[in-house]
């Protein structure tokens, strides 16, 4: 193998970049998602363009362009809006919030999740649909599957096993314990594609993840019992993320109680010092 070719495969970004322009892709060949195109470019383009200001800013390098289109992918793959403003309302803030919110040199928030509650919540004219990707087993293969490759090339497994495995036992008492249907009936609300996105690529954000492991799997645990409080009784179908909103402000209060080393890509030192 080339020498070259080292850094890009060692890069989790490249594999994040890869699987999620993967799954929009799949959106638009397999689930008829061509006739947002528009929206595409204009969320790809914003955070693209936001970053790019800030790289000039501070004077950083280049490479964080792949984090703006990871956080472009993401948000189009699950935010929908009336109006193309809104979607690029969306990306600048989860772009410019990596640079504005920050405690300890880290952000605080997940950048594309900041940007869906920021849209949503400020603009009335956003909305996520979890059903998009409905609940094939092919699909749920598909998405844990690549998940797994970039979560084992950024060490966050921990993340998604303790947020998925808390999510899981929980609903089960519930749905089977409590409620009495069937296993097939859990089994079902767990394959969700949309559950999945957010367990494999939204919630492992190294940047804004807690630093130490137990710290990480205790953060994780409480936003899986968050977003199944709020699910289930509340009634809110996109609990998960929410849950993640309201327990970011958590992270730099773990990392001061537990420590752990500070994440960084792959050879960009002086990159992280800002995003």
């Amino acid at each position: 193998m080339p020498r070259s070719t080292i850094p890009f495969l060692r890069d989790p970004r490249h594999f994040q970049l890869l699987f999620l322009g993967g799954f929009l892709l799949y959106g638009i060949l397999a689930l008829q998602w061509d006739v947002r195109l528009g929206d595409y470019a204009v969320l790809l383009g914003t955070a693209l363009g936001v970053q790019y200001l800030f790289i000039r800013r501070y004077g950083l390098d280049l490479r964080s362009l792949k984090s703006a289109g990871i956080t472009g992918l993401g948000l189009s793959i699950l935010l929908h809006a009336g109006h193309p403003l809104t979607l690029a309302f969306a990306a600048a803030v989860a772009i410019a919030s990596k640079f504005l919110l920050r405690i300890d040199g880290k952000h605080v928030f997940n950048p594309g999740m900041l940007g869906i509650v920021a849209a949503v919540a400020l603009t009335g004219d956003a909305w996520i649909s979890p059903g998009q990707w409905g609940s094939g087993v092919a699909l749920v293969f598909l998405v844990g599957a690549a998940g797994l490759m970039v979560l084992l090339r950024c060490g966050r497994i921990d993340t998604t096993l303790a947020f998925l495995g808390t999510f899981a036992a929980l609903d089960l008492l519930r749905t089977v314990l409590y409620l009495g249907w069937g296993l097939d009936v859990w089994g079902h609300r767990l394959m969700n594609g949309s559950l999945l996105l957010f367990a494999c690529f939204m919630i492992t954000d190294p940047m804004t993840t807690p630093k130490a492991f137990r710290a990480r799997v205790l953060w994780a645990m409480m936003v899986a019992a968050i977003a199944f409080v709020m699910g289930s009784w509340a009634y809110v179908h996109t609990a998960p993320i929410w849950a993640l909103f309201a327990l970011s402000a958590a992270t730099p209060v773990l990392d001061r109680v537990f420590g752990g080393e500070r994440f960084r890509w792959l050879g960009v030192e002086r990159l992280n010092a800002k995003g």
